[in-house]
């Protein structure tokens, strides 16, 4: 466990986002290796039907990640201000959240992925593939939701070298499947689902043996586990905002998969591709981002204003360089990226539109999203949720729809940066504004001792810390 309330800055945030980076970058290897193997050695139909299942597939598991953001946060303000107490108890109620939640999202998703399916207006040519790709991932939901949830705990304590370990034998094991699976058995899509979810199930299991035998606070244990109901009201708080922004994202790649699906297999397989691409060259902020909010939840509940600030400016120093270098790769190697996962010449020429079209406004959604990242850490996630409705609602979807009728699939991708730029000027301004800084939800006043007893459990002081402006 790290503690980010010491130190410098810059230095703390740095050191603190490089495991996690690492980390996201072995995960998106796995995934970008789905990809290529799906393409390459199935099809083009088997991609566009990996790629217009997963908007389903994250719009089913967002709310679940979205509310557990909101406890992570609450962890780390807890561990910032010393409460060991409440930490432990906040894991525990965590876990209870996560496991109910799992099964009800595992029985939805077998069950309405169909009908989702048709909504999204899927090719018949796909449909079926898609389905079953989605009942073979949904029936692995609690190894996912438990792994996930176990990361988040750790790197809400600071702790983001752990996870990491976790998330190596996980993409190991999941390409070496996928070649079981795909290449040898010649199985199709349900292979690659298959491969993930026994990957993640693994990392998992290895995970809660590590956290039994490590550390004290953390352990994963049914008799004796702590449930709070006032934090889960709390966590609820901070996460519902963040869950339905999440939702809000999901439900925006599904208008969006619909509309590309109008065009065609090659714009599904372009739109999959070019999306991977991009999800992949942009971890250095999603994990940058992650940082920053842990730090200054710590900071908030330590009181510590002024690191909390220096930490923010140093955090966009370095947005700005990693968007700079984003720009020119997009740019540069536009075809060579998407014919990593299909080197038909439709896709190509299609997906580098997208590239292109997106890549030199690729600075507005950095740093807006380290902005925001800050102020949900801060314990104001509601104003994340209205700046997606504004940005993706009423600026994204309405310009992509609009300029497909004039450009046909390129304008789906110019609606894309028209959302990102008025996501953009609404986060500055309201982190300009400051009213976030008074949204701190831990009192850094209480401290308790580092040592937990489960028979001395007192509920938690929620408490706002008002802070002026600046």
């Amino acid at each position: 466990m790290k503690d980010l309330t010491t130190g410098d800055e810059g230095k703390s945030i740095f050191l603190f986002t490089m495991p996690m980076l690492i980390g996201s970058l072995f995960q998106q290897l796995y995934n970008t290796a789905d990809s290529i193997i799906v393409g390459q050695f199935i099809g083009k139909d088997a991609m566009a039907a990996v790629s217009g299942a997963n908007p389903i597939m994250f719009l089913l598991t967002s709310l679940l990640l979205g509310i557990s953001l909101g406890f992570s946060i609450l962890i780390s303000q807890y561990y910032g201000s010393k409460d060991i107490k409440n930490v432990k108890a906040t894991i525990d109620t965590t876990y209870v959240f996560v496991f109910i939640t799992s099964i009800i999202i595992t029985i939805i998703g077998i069950t309405c992925s169909g009908i989702l399916l048709k909504f999204m207006n899927t090719p018949d040519a796909v449909y079926e593939q898609s389905r079953l790709y989605l009942i073979v991932i949904f029936s692995g939901t609690l190894f996912s939701a438990g792994y996930n949830s176990v990361s988040a705990i750790l790197r809400g304590l600071g702790d983001s070298t752990t996870p990491l370990y976790f998330l190596i034998i996980s993409t190991i094991l999941n390409i070496l499947l996928d070649i079981l699976f795909i290449i040898k058995f010649n199985m199709g899509v349900e292979g690659v689902a298959l491969a993930t979810i026994i990957a993640q199930g693994v990392s998992f299991i290895i995970s809660v043996i590590y956290l039994n035998k490590k550390h004290k606070v953390l352990k994963f244990r049914i008799k004796g586990i702590i449930y709070s109901h006032s934090i889960f009201k709390t966590g609820l708080k901070l996460g519902i905002p963040s869950g339905i922004q999440q939702m809000l994202f999901s439900f925006g790649n599904i208008a969006l998969q619909s509309l590309v699906n109008g065009y065609g297999t090659s714009a599904m397989a372009a739109f999959g591709a070019s999306s991977r691409v991009e999800t992949f060259i942009s971890l250095p902020i999603m994990n940058l981002g992650a940082a920053i909010s842990t730090f200054v939840a710590q900071n908030m509940g330590a009181g510590e204003m002024t690191r909390v600030k220096n930490g923010v400016r140093s955090s966009l120093k370095m947005s700005l360089g990693i968007s700079i270098f984003v720009i020119i790769i997009f740019v540069i190697f536009k075809e060579d990226l998407i014919s990593l996962f299909n080197s038909d010449a439709d896709v190509v020429s299609i997906g580098s539109s997208y590239l292109m079209i997106t890549g030199p406004f690729f600075v507005f959604i950095c740093v807006s999203f380290i902005l925001s990242s800050a102020i949900k850490g801060a314990g104001d996630s509601m104003f994340a949720m209205i700046s997606s409705i504004i940005s993706l609602w009423l600026a994204r979807i309405p310009a992509a729809y609009l300029f497909s009728k004039i450009f046909g699939v390129n304008g789906i991708w110019m609606g894309i940066p028209v959302g990102w730029i008025i996501g953009f000027i609404i986060t500055v301004i309201y982190y300009k504004k400051g009213k976030w800084k008074s949204k701190a939800i831990v009192n850094h006043k209480i401290c308790t001792t580092d040592e937990f007893d489960g028979n001395n459990f007192t509920t938690p002081e929620i408490a706002s810390t008002n802070y002026e402006s600046e």
